[in-house]
């Protein structure tokens, strides 16, 4: 009897330590830890690390000789398959790398790009992955060898035309113009169904959020809903609109995103910025910070860093430090957000205080009026129900007195 089994690959996790704060050893052993993570989510086992100190990292071939020699019989004394490492490698440092080593040799970008393919389920979330893959192999094609051989210029070396290094770099370009073309027609439905959202007046919040802080699970708690939630990083990529309603009755549309990470690769930025881009039109940004976690304040600084890249900086902000259950003294100050609650979106604590905190920064964003309406205009009330929030209604003799909130650029009533 034949058993087929696939077996775990196991790697080395390889990382460069510099003198600036935001590259010294602490950092950089934080960044491993996480690095560490995503190689178990992408399904293979870390089985050692090594970092090196050193002002920059070597031009070609990102570690020292002497670092490369130790990785070399750390491979052959664990029996890794090949080695990841903690930056993203130019196409010579990588190819120089697995010259000198004999195994495969990965970075960060890679393994990130791994993980969304392997998590990618709609067919924009394919698209996405697929078009940030062939950016980053478009620059790492190398024309080597004589799969590739290229002709020098000169009598003697005329040749039958296109080879074959031409030949991928053409095709690469045709798949992205493609895929280009595809994302705009999900870029056009998205946009479709964002402004019919707007026109309904229930008000959008994007939830983000580093990875593994909780978005997912948020959501399902605040709506009902059974969306995918695992403790893993980048377990959800497409992003989901879900309706919540209040024990009194408003509606929110609750809107999850992809999750952040340091060195975010600008191919991943680019090709999810029409998903990113649903926190650029939402009403308000509801910040999920894993407070249980060894760095917050890192994470929050890179969820900022990226809201920033995406242009998305003058929105209210409610900040929601999640996993209390794990750890309730913790404290953490967010200084950017509006208002700051602490909640355990796993057993609901505080979620509550959450959804008030919400409507009440929204109702920062509109104008109250307190007016009498004459009964031959008794519409009006229906449409400031609709397009804002009724707080009470009374029948008096000259109409119909209401105290409302309306956004600040509805028409006068």
């Amino acid at each position: 009897m034949i058993e087929n089994r696939e077996e775990q690959e196991r790697v080395i996790l390889v990382a460069v330590a510099g003198t600036d704060a935001d590259n010294d050893i602490d950092t950089v052993r934080d960044s491993l830890s996480e690095l560490a993570e995503l190689v178990k989510t992408a399904g293979a086992e870390t089985v050692g690390t090594i970092i090196q100190n050193r002002e920059s990292v070597h031009p070609g071939t990102y570690i020292g000789k002497g670092k490369i020699e130790e990785l070399s019989a750390m491979l052959a004394e664990t029996g890794a398959d090949g080695i990841v490492t903690d930056d993203e490698l130019s196409p010579a440092q990588m190819k120089n790398l697995e010259d000198a080593l004999g195994c495969k040799v990965m970075d960060r970008t890679m393994l990130i790009l791994d993980i969304f393919a392997k998590h990618a389920t709609t067919s924009e979330g394919t698209i996405q992955v697929e078009l940030a893959q062939l950016k980053y192999r478009s620059t790492r094609l190398i024309g080597a060898g004589t799969a590739m051989s290229r002709l020098g210029g000169g009598i003697g070396t005329r040749g039958p035309g296109e080879k074959k290094l031409e030949t991928d770099r053409r095709l690469i370009r045709n798949r992205i113009a493609q895929l280009n073309r595809e994302l705009e027609e999900v870029r056009k439905t998205r946009e479709t169904k964002r402004a019919k959202r707007e026109q309904s007046s229930v008000p959008t919040v994007a939830i983000v959020g580093y990875t593994n802080a909780g978005k997912s699970t948020l959501l399902n708690k605040l709506t009902g809903s059974e969306v995918l939630s695992q403790d893993m990083l980048f377990a959800t990529l497409d992003p989901t609109t879900r309706l919540c309603r209040t024990e009194d009755g408003r509606e929110i549309l609750f809107t999850d995103t992809v999750g952040f990470i340091r060195k975010l690769p600008h191919h991943l930025v680019d090709a999810f910025r029409s998903t990113l881009e649903e926190a650029k039109y939402a009403d308000l940004i509801l910040h999920v910070v894993d407070a249980a976690g060894q760095e917050p304040d890192t994470q929050m600084a890179v969820v900022y860093d990226t809201l920033r890249t995406l242009g998305i900086s003058d929105k209210p902000i409610v900040t929601a430090l999640n996993k209390q259950d794990l750890l309730p003294k913790m404290t953490i100050k967010d200084l950017h957000a509006d208002r700051v609650v602490k909640i355990s979106a796993k057993s609901g604590e505080g979620t509550a205080d959450l959804i008030e905190a919400i409507l009440s920064v929204l109702r920062e964003q509109k104008v109250y009026i307190e007016k009498v309406i004459p009964y031959a205009q008794a519409g009006k009330v229906a449409e400031i129900r609709r397009f804002g929030e009724l707080i009470s209604e009374e029948y008096v003799a000259e109409g119909i007195l209401v105290k409302a909130y309306l956004p600040r650029d509805y028409p006068q009533i």
